[in-house]
């Protein structure tokens, strides 16, 4: 429900959205099933790097396989990503949005790639990949998990924040909006959260699962 702006907000300096829509006080179980829901259903994501001379530069990518609060990726060694991935920083963002309902998540981690031996590309391949690589009939380069031009990105989160939409979904933000904006409050249709990089690895300890 809409909430009513206070004085002491507006004297704070505060960011009154923020304020209302701050929900960090839960259980650390809630609030990663919460941020594994949303990242799951959808799969792909803005994977963004620092590019030199640029700035930042994002490209969709999608998942290969999350594990705990981490995810991992499959990429061809020759895409340009891996210069800026391999280069003088490796730390980057994953943005995921829902359309649907105004769900987001945003995650700041640590980029490692590593070569075409390491045992979980075989364990993450499939063969919708291989639709992205092509086949080029020499028995090396197949698109499959030995191809060498396969590499694998893994990105180790630091930092995750996220937004939940409340039971209502998309047509309950619209409503809140109106209500807020015709009332003069602040428009709360759902959760803002946090993992910090203790929690995350809390996160890690207990939900990661890779056999490699």
């Amino acid at each position: 429900m809409p909430e009513k702006l206070t004085e002491s907000e507006v004297q704070k300096g505060q960011d009154p959205s923020s304020v209302k829509q701050w929900d960090n006080d839960v259980p650390l179980e809630k609030k990663f099933e919460d941020f594994a829901a949303i990242v799951d259903k959808l799969g792909v994501c803005m994977l963004g790097t620092a590019r030199d001379g640029v700035g930042p530069v994002c490209r969709s990518m999608a998942v290969a396989k999350r594990t705990g609060p981490d995810f991992l990726f499959l990429s061809n060694a020759d895409s340009q990503k891996f210069e800026e991935l391999e280069g003088k920083s490796s730390i980057v963002s994953l943005s995921f949005q829902n359309n649907s309902n105004t769900d987001w998540v945003s995650v700041t981690g640590e980029a490692v790639t590593t070569s075409n031996d390491d045992p979980r590309i075989k364990e993450i391949h499939s063969k919708m990949v291989s639709a992205w690589f092509g086949n080029l009939g020499d028995g090396v380069h197949t698109g499959g998990p030995d191809d060498p031009r396969m590499k694998l990105i893994e990105i180790k989160a630091t930092f995750i924040s996220y937004w939940r939409t409340g039971a209502l979904g998309g047509a309950g933000l619209a409503m809140e909006a109106v209500a807020a904006a015709a009332t003069g409050t602040v428009a709360t249709p759902g959760s803002l959260r946090q993992l910090t990089s203790e929690e995350i690895e809390q996160a890690r300890s207990k939900y990661s699962s890779m056999s490699s």
